[in-house]
C-alpha cells in the first residue's frame, strides 16, 4: 500500500502577502531613493544597486528552489524502487 506525501507548498494567502509585502518594499525604497536630496548620479547608484540586488535575490530563491525540486525528485524515485521491491517480496516463497 503506497501512500502519497501530503501535499506541500505554500497557501495562495501566504503567496499573496509575501507578493505584497515584496512590491511595498520595493516601492518604498524606489521612492526613498528617488526623494534623497543628493545628486543624480549617486540616486542613479543607489538605484541601480537596489536592482541589482532585488535580482540576485530572485535568481538566488530560484536556485534554492530547484536544488529542493532536485532532491525531492531522488528521494521519490528512490521510495518508489523500495516500494516496489517490498510489494513484489513474498516471505513465503519456497524457491
Amino acid at each position: 500500500m503506497t501512500t502519497s506525501p501530503p501535499a506541500s507548498g505554500p497557501t495562495p494567502a501566504f503567496f499573496a502577502q509575501a507578493a505584497i509585502s515584496f512590491g511595498l518594499s520595493l516601492l518604498a525604497v524606489a521612492v526613498g531613493v528617488a526623494l534623497l536630496p543628493v545628486d543624480p548620479w549617486i540616486r542613479a547608484f543607489l538605484a541601480v544597486g537596489v536592482l541589482y540586488t532585488v535580482t540576485s535575490a530572485f535568481t538566488l530563491a530560484k536556485v534554492v528552489r530547484d536544488r529542493h525540486e532536485d532532491t525531492s525528485l531522488a528521494h521519490r524515485v528512490d521510495r518508489a524502487r523500495v516500494d516496489k521491491l517490498i510489494a513484489e517480496h513474498d516471505p513465503f516463497r519456497v524457491d
